[in-house]
């Protein structure tokens, strides 16, 4: 049974052609919440897609301002998990959870 906390510390995979790249090296990687640790980051991920954790990278992506018909915003911080996985262990993160 998996806490509903990993849900919230987990928010979306990455889905991008350097995700794609690095998942030769055994690596997944995923949007997290901004205030998640690397110790929840690790429990969650082994909790939701039972599997073994190696390391854990993470990566804050400050946002970007942008300016649309004149109108200046601004784009949201995003934090990004770099999940290394133990040899012999998959996520396939095309499926859902």
């Amino acid at each position: 049974m998996t806490d509903l906390r990993h849900y919230d510390v987990i928010i979306s995979p990455v889905i991008t052609e350097k995700s794609t790249m690095i998942s030769e090296y055994n690596q997944v990687a995923f949007n997290v919440a901004p205030k998640a640790t690397k110790p929840e980051i690790k429990a969650a991920v082994e909790a939701l897609f039972s599997v073994k954790v190696k390391a854990v990278n993470t990566i804050v992506r400050k946002g970007k301002v942008k300016r649309f018909k004149g109108i200046v915003g601004r784009q949201s911080d995003v934090k990004k998990a770099i999940v290394t996985l133990a040899s012999g262990q998959t996520i396939d993160v095309s499926t859902g959870l």
